[in-house]
């Protein structure tokens, strides 16, 4: 499927004749656009290969993004990033070569949009965000994906979607330049997707208070290779305490894993009083296969993940996750992780994890300045297995 074809389908359905252009109009639309942005500022620290010594390095990056108004339902979204790391060793290169390293500037977002009553098209490049098709934000260049989607509230209490996706953008090319538009790989194992597109489903119903429902559905165009994801999250509060259950649920059928069908199913309880907050988890995956949670790094759901080194998603795995936080402010968290994985595999075995991550929010003169801190530190069991850690501080300002 060409996405020029679906492009004019997509707009036909969405009425496209029944609106004009005046240049007025045009004007005006331009005029009434809204300019947002970003500065950023990052730096990290890594030492986890032991065939390649530790290394750091330090990104500047730029996101700009322009909306123009509304004419007739219609506008044109636009967003432009750039990432620059002009210090970088040859060790840092090659650390960091598939997420951070990878200098230029790339057109992220450049996408007609069309809305009608409670639905919303989106056509051309954008930023995605569902359950199994989705842009990781938390490098110095943000995912993206070429296609289109529909986004539907007309039934009470609930968001439906629909996305098809031909090409993405990763944060580099693997290469020393930014990410380019093209057929992805998937990076969770060796099945290629995108290369004739993919697409996905999605229903999200907050019908009951405090119950969240979600299913996704996403299939490869190509191999037909499918996967699902389910969640059922319940919160609620007696007096000052404020309570949350979750259960979470992923299939991929064998021709995602290669082999043979995959699932994992993941459970979390939580609890909060006050400024203070904790959690347990737990996930487990079925033993034949890997479980791939999606198209996009963004699609990283499971709930016993770590912020940086660890993996839920192996086959055989069980792991089991606890947490703290404490806000000391509205704008100053503090949150500590600790993580086990076991996932019965001799090339791997038992890991623990220890996670820190703290976030200061300025206020006042310098609001929408951010200051973000994590340290991920993995501790192997298996004899002569290096163990690994990495420091991460970001600085970002939005205006």
């Amino acid at each position: 499927m060409k996405l020029a074809n679906l492009s004019l389908a997509v707009l036909c359905v969405a009425g496209l004749s029944t609106c004009s252009f005046g240049a007025d109009t045009l004007a005006d639309a331009f005029k009434e656009g809204k300019i947002s942005g970003e500065l950023k500022a990052f730096y990290w620290d890594r030492d986890r290969n032991p065939a390649i010594p530790s290394a750091s390095i330090f990104n500047t990056g730029v996101t700009l993004g322009y909306v123009t108004g509304s004419l007739g339902g219609f506008s044109v979204g636009l967003t432009g990033q750039s990432n620059s790391a002009p210090f970088a060793t040859s060790n840092a290169k090659t650390q960091f070569g598939w997420d951070e390293y990878g200098s230029g500037a790339q057109l992220s977002e450049a996408y007609l949009a069309y809305s009608a009553g409670k639905t919303t098209v989106q056509v051309g490049r954008m930023f995605l965000n569902t359950p199994l098709i989705a842009s990781l934000g938390n490098r110095i260049v943000k995912e993206s994906f070429e296609g289109a989607s529909v986004v539907n509230t007309d039934l009470p209490n609930t968001t439906l979607t629909a996305a098809y996706v031909q090409k993405f953008q990763a944060q580099t090319n693997g290469a020393g330049h930014i990410g380019e538009f093209t057929n992805y790989s998937n990076p969770y194992g060796t099945s290629p997707l995108l290369e004739d597109g993919a697409y996905t489903l999605v229903a999200v119903n907050k019908s009951i208070t405090g119950l969240t429902l979600t299913a996704a559905y996403a299939e490869d165009i190509n191999t037909k290779g499918a996967m699902a994801y389910a969640e059922a999250a319940y919160a609620f509060s007696i007096n000052a305490l404020n309570y949350g259950f979750a259960a979470q649920y992923y299939y991929n059928d064998k021709d995602i894993t290669g082999s043979k069908s995959s699932d994992l199913l993941g459970l979390k309880a939580s609890v909060g009083y006050g400024a203070l907050s904790g959690y347990v988890a737990y996930s487990t995956v079925s033993k034949d296969a890997t479980v791939t949670p999606g198209i996009g790094w963004g699609a990283d759901l499971a709930y016993t993940g770590t912020i940086i080194l660890s993996s839920s998603y192996p086959a055989n795995t069980d792991a089991y996750a606890i947490g703290l936080g404490y806000a000391f402010t509205p704008t100053t968290t503090l949150n500590v992780a600790y993580t086990v994985t076991d996932d019965d595999d001799l090339s791997y075995g038992k890991a623990s994890y220890v996670s820190l991550t703290g976030n200061y929010a300025f206020a006042g003169a310098l609001k929408g300045l951010n200051f973000l801190v994590m340290y991920d530190k993995e501790n192997r069991d298996k004899a002569g297995a290096k163990d690994k850690d990495e420091f991460r501080f970001s600085a970002s300002y939005k205006f």
